[in-house]
């Protein structure tokens, strides 16, 4: 006989989900437009929740500065992927909008940075967690304290907001807020220069 209680536990289980953050740029062609689609198909995966949108910034180029400035946001959202399992949704999206890389750290329509995932610290091939440059990196600091300035990076075991203390005042001219909240819906498409 089917054990019916056991199977109604097995059902009524909740699904674990876990708090990320993904960093979104791109550099080439309609930059709002391809951030814009980004957080759509986040919203649009069923396993995604999209919690937290930071202001769209504009952003000098790093490393490879032979290149058009970015336009850079966080978003902060619940899901029970793994973290190997989301970063390749990442790069998915990436794909779809025709991301090509010719150039290490250069122009891209599209990129995504599996930034955080919850307190998981792990090393491997393809993914390192936390993201080893988000705390040198003013475009992924400022719009993250936008949305959670309290978070706690699980390595330095500081918030957010304590890293950002961290950089000399004239480092921040190169991070400008271009569009404020509400940036990621069609009407914003009107606003861009």
């Amino acid at each position: 006989m089917k054990d019916t209680n056991a199977s109604m536990n097995q059902e009524a289980t909740p699904i674990r989900t876990v708090l990320a953050f993904i960093g979104v740029g791109s550099n080439i062609g309609n930059r709002l437009l391809f951030c814009q689609k980004a957080v759509a198909a986040f919203r649009a995966n069923p396993v995604i929740k999209v919690r937290q949108i930071s202001s769209l910034y504009e952003t000098e180029p790093v490393d490879y500065l032979n290149q058009g400035s970015f336009y850079n946001a966080v978003i902060g959202i619940e899901t029970s992927f793994s973290p190997e399992r989301l970063l390749q949704y990442c790069q998915h999206i990436e794909q779809e909008m025709g991301k090509k890389i010719e150039i290490p750290k250069g122009p891209r329509t599209l990129d995504l940075d599996l930034l955080f995932y919850g307190e998981r610290i792990m090393t491997c091939p393809e993914l390192t967690l936390p993201h080893p440059e988000a705390v040198h990196r003013l475009f992924v600091l400022i719009p993250l304290a936008e949305i959670a300035p309290h978070w706690i990076h699980p390595q330095r075991a500081c918030s957010i907001e304590t890293l950002l203390q961290h950089f000399e005042p004239d480092r921040f001219k190169d991070v400008e807020k271009r569009f404020e909240l509400g940036w990621e819906t069609s009407e914003a498409q009107g606003m861009a220069s």
